[in-house]
């Protein structure tokens, strides 16, 4: 099946493609700055990778220089009432949009995979904390600007779920200090997962979302819940949750199928 186009933007492109939905940044002009239009693509991918059984994992990539070099501040700024230097029930009416976009990224049980081939700030970085996988290319930084650059903290997830991810060490490295790090040392400190050269990078992004794609659903997604269950619950309450999770896939068609599969070449072996 070849890859099919279902959508495109002024600041995106969406395709699907062997149950993989894709949504690429496209706005190199503005280095890719999120803007509200590819919030709302990133949205209504979430919705549609929770809701159809044909879509099995979500890409999250970009073209041109950067990642994204974090929110469009222009189009963040426009319209804001500056009479009395504050809005904050609209402030924090729109970052819980972007929260509740990043909560879903992570809450929904498929993977969700961001391939960053570029700079990836601010916002950026803020998104890619919110997904199960992180690939780079050595080309890749990493950085929350906003305490030097804005006076202002990293508030769509750049302390919570990067001090998660890294810990506070490194965490406090890149906010309180705004420090940038590169893809090296982003493998390092566990930030991401694995950086292929740049000229295999799209063959390594797409051999390991086949693999993905491949895996039993139904097991990945409760894989995907239990971690980020034992993450944040005590430790005997985790395994319980490892219980649950596995009477319910130990009695599913999967399972035995593949339990049928190993033991046949079990026999011919």
């Amino acid at each position: 099946m070849g890859e099919r186009l279902s959508s495109q933007g002024a600041d995106f492109r969406r395709t699907e493609r062997e149950g993989v939905l894709t949504v690429t940044f496209t706005r190199d002009a503005k280095l890719n700055a999120v803007s509200q239009e590819m919030v709302d693509a990133l949205r209504s991918a979430a919705v549609d990778l929770g809701d159809r059984d044909d879509l099995r994992a979500l890409l999250i990539r970009a073209e041109g220089r950067f990642f994204s070099a974090g929110m469009d501040i222009g189009e963040t700024m426009a319209g804001r009432d500056d009479t009395d230097g504050r809005d904050t029930r609209r402030l924090r009416r729109s970052y819980r949009r972007l929260h509740l976009l990043f909560d879903e990224l992570e809450a929904i049980e498929k993977p969700v995979v961001v391939a960053v081939q570029g700079p990836c700030w601010g916002v950026g970085l803020e998104l890619s904390s919110s997904c199960d996988f992180r690939l780079a290319t050595p080309r890749a930084t990493f950085a929350l600007p906003e305490v030097p650059n804005l006076g202002v903290i990293p508030g769509s997830g750049g302390i919570s779920r990067v001090t998660r991810l890294i810990g506070p060490h490194w965490a406090k490295w890149l906010t309180m200090a705004g420090e940038v790090v590169d893809a090296d040392r982003a493998l390092a400190i566990g930030l991401v997962h694995a950086v292929h050269p740049e000229d295999s990078f799209d063959e390594e992004v797409d051999a390991f979302m086949r693999k993905l794609v491949d895996l039993p659903g139904d097991a990945v997604g409760l894989a995907k819940l239990a971690v980020d269950t034992a993450a944040s619950v005590d430790r005997g309450t985790a395994r319980d949750f490892d219980r649950v999770a596995n009477t319910v896939l130990l009695l599913s068609e999967d399972h035995k199928a593949r339990v049928r599969a190993f033991e046949e070449r079990q026999h011919r072996a």
